[in-house]
């Protein structure tokens, strides 16, 4: 079986650590994990593939920037002939705390235009999402700034061990299916 996992953030040197590519982050670290393959240049992404217990585990970190994410899901989908089911998208969230993870099998974008834009490519807010808390700690009017910046001291510190449990929540995924997952990964 096969899954697409798509990692959202922005392409870019400036973009590189910063809240807003965490997606690219847990991309970046299964890859490593399980030595993949570099990332190719693909249409609309970069891709790279894993394997983990039988599965094919797809990664896709795209070059159209965030507010575009649509784009690179609905080709690689078509493009891996695969369901919306078998896709999990891997976002920021400024809704929940740092390193705080919640896996749904569908519902709102929540304000993400990476989400927004895949929903409206798609027609559907029918696919997987792993949102990975950011926080909220700016000033009003600053979001754009606080999400373009990079993670504080004291976040890095704990950085790691947070993109650890979001990889193994992405492989939750492909291995138990949504609705196991989603009780593995969404504990208080």
């Amino acid at each position: 079986m096969k899954f697409l996992i798509l990692c959202l953030g922005n392409i870019g040197p400036e973009y590189a650590d910063t809240r807003h590519n965490v997606g690219f982050m847990v991309g970046d670290f299964l890859a490593r994990k399980f030595e993949a393959a570099p990332w190719a240049l693909g249409r609309h992404a970069f891709t790279t593939e894993i394997k983990h217990k039988g599965k094919t585990f797809v990664l896709v970190k795209p070059t159209t920037y965030m507010n575009l994410s649509g784009k690179a899901a609905a080709h690689w989908l078509s493009t891996l002939k695969l369901e919306k089911e078998q896709m999990l998208v891997v976002t920021d969230d400024l809704a929940l705390p740092f390193g705080k993870l919640r896996l749904k099998g569908k519902g709102s974008a929540g304000g993400q235009n990476g989400l927004k834009h895949i929903q409206e490519t798609l027609g559907s807010d029918e696919y997987a999402r792993l949102r990975f808390g950011i926080d909220s700690s700016f000033s009003k009017g600053r979001q754009v700034d606080y999400v373009l910046s990079p993670f504080s001291a004291d976040e890095l510190i704990d950085l790691p061990l947070r993109l650890e449990k979001a990889a193994d929540a992405v492989l939750a995924f492909g291995t138990l299916g949504i609705e196991r997952a989603m009780n593995v990964v969404n504990v208080k």
